[in-house]
């Protein structure tokens, strides 16, 4: 009678503890290769959504990759597929490592002994610890950096002059905030200036609406860009410009030939140094124009006698008798 009910007891035990994974004639055995298994070893948990439904038997190197042999409650092959990953998962913050497989009924079920592709899961303990290390590094890096003087926090910690040219620039910030809060200058003005903003806005008001005139086709540069004959008259003028400046330099006309002909050139040039000494000339009273436009004397004694002359040709008018006489006489 006892070694009945401990053959009862043993017997539920081992249901109790076979429950999750099943009895081995319930199980089929699948196979998944990693890089790295972490400690992973036999008997450690095989989960599928985060649920236990098998485990390791055994962990084997294959090459420069280990692969995991492990076995699954065979009521859960349709959900393992070829669409499914297997990865490394973690039981609990103490490091304890499990197989955690993604289920996917979309794929064809993997065969007795067949590969899990191999996945990567997300938020993994190792995953964290490594970009923490990482962190700690550039960290790490950034500071001996700073320490050494490279790079701007670098040079602000060790440079004193650099240093004291931020603080002033701080310090001129802060007094740029300052005028700008009291109403100072123009950009203080429009903050503070309710008649300078709307001086602003107005000004902004004409120019939309000078530049909707011009979109209209008002004025002489809306007329310009949409008015097609103005365009036309205007490249008109164009050409004819273009025309006429093709001409002067090829050396057509009398401006044309001055401005090409060398020897017109010299020719007008030396006309006109002749000019410049004559009237330098008579600017300093050299001759007798000269000296008429210099002394005085001299122009008022010609003005008189010019009316002097006026006076007798206007007497021999009156009484030509009185100042000529003609005698004839025969031999």
């Amino acid at each position: 009678m006892l070694t009945i009910t401990a053959l009862v007891i043993a017997a539920l035990l081992i249901f109790s503890l076979m429950g999750a994974t099943g009895f081995f004639w319930q199980r089929y055995p699948l196979k998944s290769r990693f890089t790295n298994v972490a400690g992973l070893a036999a008997g450690s948990p095989v989960r599928v959504a985060g649920m236990q439904v098998g485990s390791v038997t055994e962990v084997e190197f294959a090459g420069e990759e280990v692969d995991v042999i492990f076995e699954v409650n065979r009521e859960h092959r349709s959900r393992i597929t070829d669409q499914s990953t297997a990865y490394l998962g973690s039981v609990s913050l103490l490091g304890t490592n499990a197989v955690d497989i993604t289920p996917s009924v979309a794929g064809t079920p993997i065969p007795d002994w067949g590969y899990v592709p191999q996945g990567r899961g997300k938020g993994q303990l190792a995953d964290i610890a490594a970009q923490a290390t990482e962190g700690v590094e550039e960290v790490t890096k950034l500071l001996k950096d700073a320490r050494a003087g490279k790079g701007s926090a670098g040079k602000l910690l060790t440079d004193d002059r650099l240093f004291t040219e931020l603080r002033q620039f701080v310090g001129t910030a802060n007094d740029v905030t300052e005028a700008i809060k009291l109403g100072r200058g123009t950009i203080g003005r429009l903050v503070n200036d309710r008649k300078t903003a709307d001086a602003l806005d107005a000004s902004l008001q004409n120019l939309q609406e000078m530049t909707r005139s011009i979109n209209a086709g008002e004025g002489s540069l809306g007329r310009l860009m949409k008015d097609e004959a103005f365009a036309q008259s205007l490249t008109g003028a164009t050409s004819s410009l273009k025309d006429l400046t093709a001409r002067l330099n090829r050396g057509e006309g009398t401006a044309g030939k001055l401005m090409t002909d060398a020897s017109l050139f010299n020719r007008l040039n030396a006309v006109t140094e002749k000019l410049d000494d004559l009237v330098t000339k008579l600017n300093t009273g050299e001759g007798t124009m000269g000296q008429l436009l210099k002394d005085k004397q001299l122009y008022e004694n010609m003005n008189k006698t010019v009316g002097e002359f006026q006076s007798l040709l206007a007497e021999i008018k009156k009484d030509p008798k009185k100042y000529l006489s003609v005698k004839v006489s025969i031999w």
